[in-house]
């Protein structure tokens, strides 16, 4: 797909504009965008997202615009496509005008899940976001107070037991080894499970030595599995990663006794992974009494103006001293200034007790920045320690 790009010969007679440009306040984020969004988002900043020949794509200033006014109005992918066909201020601030003429009327929703993706795997996946802070700096919205939060970013992945982790890492080795490796690969395998359905064994649970009989055999398969792939050259990407995940899998959760059986280990791995689905996703807690499955989203907020300066997202059992010293790059390691470019004011932070941490606090002094972030009690148990799950059949 080529780079679509939005016609730069606006009909002044066009009435959606007409009545856009006489009705809404000169303040309005429609008229913003309108008269600014050519500047602040032109097609050329999307250039390497595309190829150089196909079909053309949807022009990315009209859907940078969406974006922003999705985010701002919180829509879903599929209302925010609405809004944009049958909306005229967004049509307005997104500089197509009215449905007369070639003007676009529409787009399908999964034009922005397919910019998303195309953001995520540029080198540049925030532009968007950059963007519209640097237009906000330059409108003086930004002080240099920061506040300091954390939230919970629920995954809808099943937690998985240790037998469910072994299978379903073996079973996506064999499937990312493709037909004729896996051919090969499934001679080493002599417990008799073919890997092919996701539901557990059938064994009688209740007998503890069936139990072990069948952890040891699964895992005998995985280890045998990993052995076979052992010092081979030229492993496809997709097979290697299998390999790392099954190898992941199989040391979290296993010991081998004394009688040479591969049992379930009398310990909680401090990372350890709950699901194959999702390798990165961690059991994760906001409180003491609070737990979730996921991952943790982090951000640096203007109390003023209540705009957001910088975000990060990090696995569930993350603490939030970790990530503190990326949302306040802007205050320790501020850009070279620019005429008016220095908010007034002395630099603060402000935090609840998970930012009290010893290393926020002394980078926060270092930096000469007014710390009013709360200083952490005493506990028993260590500032931010995961909350983690005992592996189970």
């Amino acid at each position: 797909m080529t780079l679509g790009k939005a016609s730069q010969q606006l009909d002044l007679l066009d009435p959606v504009s007409r009545f856009c440009a006489e009705s809404l306040p000169a303040n309005s984020i429609y008229a913003f965008l309108h008269e600014h969004r050519d500047r602040l988002f032109p097609d050329s900043l999307f250039t390497d997202l595309f190829a150089q020949v196909g079909r053309r794509s949807v022009p990315p200033s009209v859907v940078a615009a969406v974006m922003v006014l999705q985010r701002l109005e919180g829509l879903s992918d599929r209302e925010a496509v609405d809004r944009f066909a049958f909306d005229i201020r967004w049509r307005y601030a997104a500089g197509v005008g009215g449905w007369d003429g070639a003007s676009r009327a529409g787009f399908a929703h999964t034009v922005l899940v397919d910019m998303r993706e195309r953001l995520r795997r540029s080198d540049r996946p925030d532009r968007i976001f950059e963007v519209a802070l640097e237009a906000a700096g330059q409108a003086g919205l930004l002080g240099r107070r920061r506040v300091l939060d954390s939230t919970p970013l629920y995954d809808a992945v099943a937690t998985m037991d240790t037998i469910t982790l072994i299978r379903s890492a073996v079973r996506g080795l064999l499937t990312a080894a493709g037909r004729s490796l896996a051919g090969e690969l499934r001679a080493a395998l002599t417990s008799g499970d073919d890997y092919s359905s996701t539901g557990k064994p059938v064994v009688d649970w209740d007998d503890k030595n069936a139990r072990e009989a069948l952890i040891d055999s699964r895992a005998r398969d995985g280890y045998a599995l990993l052995a076979a792939l052992d010092g081979r050259k030229d492993l496809p990407e997709p097979v290697l990663q299998a390999m790392r995940l099954l190898a992941t899998v199989l040391g979290q959760d296993l010991e081998t006794g004394d009688d040479g059986i591969l049992r379930i280990a009398r310990k909680v791995a401090t990372d350890r992974v709950i699901s194959t689905v999702d390798p990165q996703a961690r059991h994760g807690h906001k409180t003491s009494h609070r737990g979730f499955d996921g991952y943790k989203g982090h951000l640096a907020v203007d109390p003023d103006s209540e705009i957001i300066t910088a975000t990060q997202v990090t696995a569930g059992n993350t603490g939030d001293a970790g990530p503190a010293a990326d949302l306040i790059t802007d205050l320790t390691d501020p850009p070279a200034d620019t005429p008016g470019s220095t908010p007034a004011g002395d630099p603060a932070v402000y935090g609840d007790a998970a930012y009290g941490a010893g290393e926020v606090l002394e980078r926060l002094h270092d930096a000469r920045i007014d710390i009013k972030t709360k200083v952490q009690p005493r506990t028993r148990r260590p500032a931010n320690t995961p909350r983690t799950s005992s592996p189970s059949t």
